[in-house]
């Protein structure tokens, strides 16, 4: 990895500062300019879980991906601008309140300063700075997050919705190496029952809200309001290249 090939590719500055600010500043770029996207599935095009392709991927092509790609990328980023960060496990509670299949999201938890934080850059519509465990809530423009400690080393990250803390994912204190993620990456390119197999989808961060292309939808939010759009099939991959930057995809 080139260390800095890959901080201009989220367009930010290299500094010799292990700092909580720095990463939020991290963190906030990388979705900002990176975004989570899951073309590769819709377009059967494998995805095999190694860092070299990844870099090739994101870096090199342009490209998002999802959360095994964008977040072993930035861990391993994190890693080696001193910070001490591993990818841990976490399995997602889908809208119905039913969970997906057990510890398939790959997430990334920092030791900083004696605390620890989930810093994720691959859950799409999620909080752009570092979460504590200690459960203290943090607030950006997409909303108000929590961390919550059930037993041992299981925790939820939790959003508050209309008044309530709705669990997003549980995660597992557990040190995880990329290729324990293959039996859930196979299943999340493949199955008829993962969520990334439905239809294309594409979102990135925005400054005051976020841009997303599900299917032929294209939604704008701007401080939580929200402009839905249909785009005719013949115009999607012109949308990817103005909207998301990327102009090597085709489109199904």
């Amino acid at each position: 990895m080139n260390v800095q090939t890959y901080l201009d590719r989220f367009h930010a500055a290299y500094r010799h500062d292990v700092s909580f600010e720095y990463l939020s500043y991290l963190q906030e770029q990388h979705m900002l300019h990176v975004p989570f996207e899951n073309l590769d599935v819709i377009n059967h095009v494998p995805i095999v879980l190694d860092l070299e392709r990844f870099y090739d991927k994101v870096v090199r092509g342009h490209r998002g991906g999802f959360c095994y790609e964008l977040n072993s990328l930035f861990c391993t980023l994190l890693r080696e601008l001193g910070y001490e960060a591993q990818l841990i496990s976490a399995t997602v509670r889908k809208p119905d309140e039913t969970w997906t299949i057990a510890g398939s999201h790959a997430t990334t938890l920092v030791l900083l300063d004696g605390e620890e934080y989930i810093v994720d850059v691959g859950f799409g519509d999620s909080v752009r700075k570092p979460i504590p465990l200690t459960g203290g809530v943090v607030s950006d423009v997409s909303g108000d997050y929590r961390i919550v400690h059930l037993e041992d080393r299981t925790y939820d990250f939790q959003k508050a919705e209309n008044g309530q803390w709705k669990t997003k994912y549980r995660l597992e204190k557990e040190p995880k190496d990329l290729l324990d993620f293959t039996p859930m990456c196979e299943f999340n390119q493949t199955s008829p029952q993962s969520p990334f197999t439905q239809t294309n989808l594409t979102t990135v961060a925005t400054e005051d809200g976020r841009i997303t292309l599900s299917g032929n939808t294209l939604t704008i939010t701007t401080n939580e309001k929200k402009l839905k759009q249909h785009i005719p099939s013949e115009h999607l991959k012109g949308i990817l290249d103005h909207c998301f930057h990327i102009d090597k995809v085709p489109v199904r």
